[in-house]
């Protein structure tokens, strides 16, 4: 797919962002299968508390050069501190759906949240959506009802609660196009914190004793979701984002392998249709947006 918005770019600066958005992507499906392990045993508060400290302690440095000026000058304080509570419920959901759901399943609904900020971005963004968009977003919500199944014996609490968090995606993704003139070490950091915050609250509710083996997978889990962060956010800058967003969705190919690798988990028929859907209406979507000129780049993953 070539890009419309950055003719000038060298061509190995578009396969460097490619290549990193790529190693996001895997970073991301990896600390999803991390923490769809480790939430066998402990609580979700737990999982978020150990791994916001173990974020924190890698982002220390990054924010100790960004100065606690770009912290207090962020513009529009109510947006910025909307941004952590919707990521940490949005996250929180999806480690509780991931004890109860394949990880490609709770991969699924998460994919439509560009979706869903494409449907909601008129009435908060202001944004005009032509019609061709409009059939794209219907087609969206038919791969998610599909995937959903919604019968007497497939609608579970696990698979709402993976909704509800998708669509919280969606909202945190509208308030980054809000702030997206705010520092990237800014926006990392009060996603962390906020969920910390949650951690620190629920986590003794419900505290399981870690042994040294889990604290180390604990961390890991924080360190893959920073590295992460940083190969996107690095590939955004390097290459056109109308060039590499659309790569993001080979998190469910991750997503599949990693499932039955780990967990053997073999995604239904109706899954992988309504996904397909999804991926399909999704990467419309951008490729309308590009052409419109507004090309925004979606926000990261869980």
């Amino acid at each position: 797919m070539e890009s419309q918005s950055s003719p000038s770019t060298p061509p190995s600066a578009v396969m460097a962002g490619i290549g990193l958005m790529l190693v996001g992507i895997f970073f991301f499906a990896l600390n999803d299968a991390l923490g769809k392990w480790l939430i066998a045993t402990y609580s979700v508060g737990q999982l978020l508390l150990v791994r916001s400290i173990a974020g924190l302690v890698l982002l220390a440095p990054f924010i100790k050069r960004t100065g606690w000026a770009a912290f207090s000058g962020a513009p529009r304080p109510f947006v910025q501190f909307l941004r952590p509570v919707f990521a940490t419920f949005e996250v929180a959901c999806f480690y509780w759906a991931l004890a109860y759901m394949p990880l490609a399943d709770v991969m699924t609904f998460y994919l439509a949240g560009p979706i869903y900020v494409t449907a909601i971005s008129p009435f908060i963004l202001g944004e005009r959506i032509g019609w061709r968009r409009w059939l794209a977003v219907f087609a969206g919500f038919a791969g998610v009802m599909i995937a959903l199944n919604p019968s007497a014996h497939s609608l579970t609490p696990a698979s709402l609660v993976a909704l509800a968090g998708s669509f919280a995606f969606s909202l945190l993704m509208i308030c980054t196009r809000l702030v997206r003139g705010t520092s990237d070490i800014v926006l990392v950091t009060t996603q962390t914190v906020g969920a910390l915050a949650f951690g620190a609250v629920a986590a003794p509710l419900t505290w399981v004793a870690l042994s040294w083996g889990d604290t180390a997978l604990l961390v890991l889990l924080g360190a893959t979701a920073m590295v992460a962060h940083v190969c996107i956010n690095r590939s955004l800058k390097l290459a056109p984002a109308s060039v590499v967003v659309p790569y993001q969705y080979t998190t469910i190919i991750w997503a599949i392998l990693l499932g039955y690798i780990f967990f053997g988990d073999i995604p239904a028929p109706a899954m992988l249709t309504g996904a397909a859907i999804i991926i399909a209406a999704g990467i419309y979507i951008f490729v309308r947006e590009a052409r419109a000129a507004k090309v925004v780049a979606f926000a990261d993953p869980p």
